[in-house]
């Protein structure tokens, strides 16, 4: 009787974990398409601003401020950072985090219909690239340490890895904001791009930690004389509201198709560091896993890479026919003039008329002499 309970709670704890995966899972597929479609949003609010001659968000103006478009890819991001924010409870951030891949498909696809802003061949693969590589990491994605606890998280929270991890963001990113941003923030893409998926790991971090603490405040814990989740809730906010004003300066300077994957790449790498220094979930992978993860991310890389080193080539699917045809016919001009000029090389300087006649004279020539 022991035995069967035993059984019986197993089977019941397997298909909740199993019913919280799909749960977490299409948080994430959700939150994907509602990002997505923020930077659209945002986009247009910018360009609409700056037809109007506003100071732009560039150049330090927040006139966007009375722009419902963006208000309405403000709230579109929000649901998103939302669902984001529920998938984390229930799937581990190794699943949720590379997902946002999605994002990228699915800003590069709006972009292309409702901003004009074209999309070639290579910023295509570069997406599919991305998608793929995305999927790589989940297959292989590695498993976080299990934290249930308030006391828990404070614990690795004290880490002095995670304490050094969490200085370096905080140097570099005051770096990139007063040293960089006025030099190279509107020539050079990766600068307002870095200091967002700097500070989104940390905010990563606390959704965590917050999510630990709505789950005992869910259980009927006194979790909120913690002081611990008040903090993570005030750093929260402060992360979130940098990640949106220099994303904002981002989206404002350089097209969105090349914004949107490149943060994306910085963000996970971030995220991913921030997770395995935290959670230390490395020590606990196969080879087999360690590999499929590298190369996952590989993948993204190149894919980033196609998209954003041959934005300017205008390259599509409907040249590559006339391409070849165009080359094909190269080609046999320069064999037609080969064979031209080999057989001019075997044709005789003077033609049977010629040497006829000049034979004749010859004769003639001689007869009077």
């Amino acid at each position: 009787m022991i035995i069967t309970e035993t059984l019986q709670g197993a089977v019941m704890e397997g298909v909740s974990g199993r019913h919280d995966f799909y749960i977490g899972l299409g948080l994430a597929l959700s939150s994907s398409i509602f990002i997505g479609g923020s930077f659209i949003l945002k986009k247009k609010g910018l360009l609409k601003l700056a037809s109007r001659g506003s100071i732009r968000a560039g150049q330090g103006g927040h006139a966007y401020l009375r722009e419902w478009l963006w208000w309405a890819g403000l709230l579109s991001m929000g649901v998103g950072e939302a669902a984001n924010f529920a998938a984390y409870a229930f799937a581990p951030a190794t699943l949720v985090t590379p997902l946002g891949a999605l994002s990228v498909l699915v800003s590069a696809v709006l972009s292309s219909y409702f901003l004009n802003e074209h999309l070639n061949v290579h910023g295509k693969i570069g997406c599919i690239l991305s998608v793929l590589g995305s999927t790589v990491m989940v297959i292989h994605a590695p498993q976080g340490e299990e934290v249930s606890s308030l006391e828990s998280m404070a614990e690795k929270l004290k880490d002095p890895g995670f304490i050094a991890f969490a200085v370096c963001v905080l140097v570099s990113s005051i770096l990139l904001i007063f040293v960089a941003g006025p030099r190279y923030g509107r020539s050079n893409v990766l600068v307002y791009v870095l200091v967002c998926s700097a500070i989104g790991s940390l905010s990563v971090s606390c959704v965590k930690g917050l999510g630990i603490t709505l789950k005992e405040l869910f259980a009927g814990k006194q979790v909120l004389k913690e002081p611990l989740g008040w903090i993570l809730l005030i750093c929260l906010v402060i992360c979130i509201s940098v990640q949106i004003n220099y994303l904002n300066k981002a989206l404002d300077i350089f097209n969105t198709s090349v914004v949107t994957p490149i943060y994306y790449v910085l963000f996970t790498t971030a995220v991913m560091t921030c997770s395995a220094i935290l959670f230390k979930e490395w020590q606990h992978m196969v080879l087999h896993n360690i590999i499929g993860t590298i190369s996952g991310f590989l993948t993204i890389v190149s894919g980033i890479f196609l998209l954003h080193a041959f934005r300017d080539i205008p390259f599509t699917p409907d040249l590559l026919p006339l391409f070849l045809k165009q080359g094909r016919a190269d080609l046999h001009t320069f064999r037609r003039g080969a064979e031209k000029h080999q057989s001019c090389l075997h044709q005789p300087l003077l033609g049977p008329e010629d040497i006829h006649n000049g034979s004749q004279s010859v004769e003639e020539e001689g007869e009077s002499v």
